[in-house]
């Protein structure tokens, strides 16, 4: 393992490269939640920085929701994916169709011909 120490600590911290040259920099124990970053760690395959090509700058400094929950899943940071799906669960819990349209920001695809009615219950699964 190699990182490089903080300064006045004992601690390793690793630069975390997004794929637009954006970077932050993460104590060592932050950046081993994630496994895929360290397997890379513990395999030598990573000096002080650590590319993210699936990653931006944005999503490093301030993520949004949905792309935090893409970050966690290619990152394979499990808690932080549980978390996030769990959010957007409590979010649409209990909300009609339309609710959730709004909320998420989503255009209705449904054409004139589709019928609320006869979708909801070919989908019903999806609204227990």
């Amino acid at each position: 393992m190699r990182g490089k120490l903080m300064a006045n600590k004992d601690v390793l911290q690793w630069t975390m490269e997004a794929r637009n040259n954006g970077g932050i920099e993460l104590e060592e124990a932050v950046t081993l939640e994630s496994q895929i970053i360290k397997h890379l760690i513990e395999d030598n395959c990573a000096d002080t920085s650590i590319p993210l090509p699936n990653v931006t700058s944005k999503i490093l400094a301030k993520g949004t929701l949905l792309n935090l929950i893409l970050a966690a899943n290619y990152l394979n940071i499990k808690s932080l994916l549980d978390l996030t799906c769990r959010t957007v669960a409590d979010m649409i819990k209990g909300k009609t169709p339309e609710e959730i349209r709004k909320t998420f920001n989503i255009k209705n695809d449904l054409t004139p011909e589709d019928d609320d009615e006869e979708f909801c219950r070919e989908n019903a699964w999806a609204f227990d």
